[in-house]
């Protein structure tokens, strides 16, 4: 749009750059007349201006109360993690250490079923008086690799997974998490989280968490090796 050849731009930048204008035509300001944003009303520029303020302070309460929501989430993780992390210390019977950790682990973090399963590295053996424990129990050469092929957590829906049959009730188990345990740059084991609800574990969620479990599963599980 134009006015006797001069652009919307060009009178905006004079304006911008022109604050007496103002001064020298107050009564400018009060005659302005806009729609209103939440509806067809004309209101004054003092009025849009509180308006759009007003949806600007609704905005940031919003986030503010988004993030004492997620501070407060946090917190609470934080303190499942110490509270679980704790257990597994005072965990000080070998053979109790892998029912303490899934446990408390599935308590703290109302996990629907857990469970773990530990084996022999080429550098380390399982304990050969550990070697009846159920989290001992034999494990296919193909489950091994794909632990050991993992990076990360796996997240997603459980597809006939070796490690989901694990679980007490696999059957009713729809997403898992496999978080691959290791010592000494080895894979000795894979801890398996599961839920019969499909979202609780996807392939695009944030694994952080998970690898922190994984760190201390590890560190804590590595003692039932020789």
């Amino acid at each position: 749009m134009t006015l006797q050849g001069i652009t919307e731009e060009e009178i905006a930048n004079y304006l911008v750059h022109t604050p007496g204008f103002f001064e020298r035509n107050a009564q400018l300001l009060a005659s302005i007349q806009l729609t209103s944003p939440h509806g067809q009303r004309a209101v004054s520029l003092q009025e849009r201006q509180m308006e759009m303020l007003r949806d600007k302070i609704r905005g940031l309460e919003k986030r503010i109360m988004e993030m004492i929501r997620l501070g407060q989430e946090n917190e609470a993780i934080v303190d499942r993690l110490h509270r679980w992390v704790r257990a597994v210390l005072l965990a000080h019977d070998d053979r109790a250490l892998p029912d303490t950790l899934v446990e408390t682990l599935r308590h703290e973090f109302l996990i629907p079923q857990v469970a773990v399963r530990v084996w022999s590295t080429p550098e380390r053996a399982l304990r050969p008086e550990l070697a009846d424990l159920p989290q001992a129990a034999e494990v296919s050469e193909d489950a091994r690799s794909f632990a050991a092929s993992l990076n990360q957590p796996y997240c997603g829906l459980n597809a006939g997974f070796e490690a989901g049959k694990w679980l007490e009730d696999s059957a009713h188990i729809t997403s898992l998490a496999l978080i691959p345990l290791h010592h000494g740059g080895a894979c000795f084991g894979l801890l398996v989280l599961g839920s019969p609800d499909a979202t609780r574990y996807t392939s695009d969620m944030g694994v952080d968490f998970l690898l922190q479990v994984g760190d201390v599963s590890s560190a804590a599980l590595a003692r039932l090796l020789g």
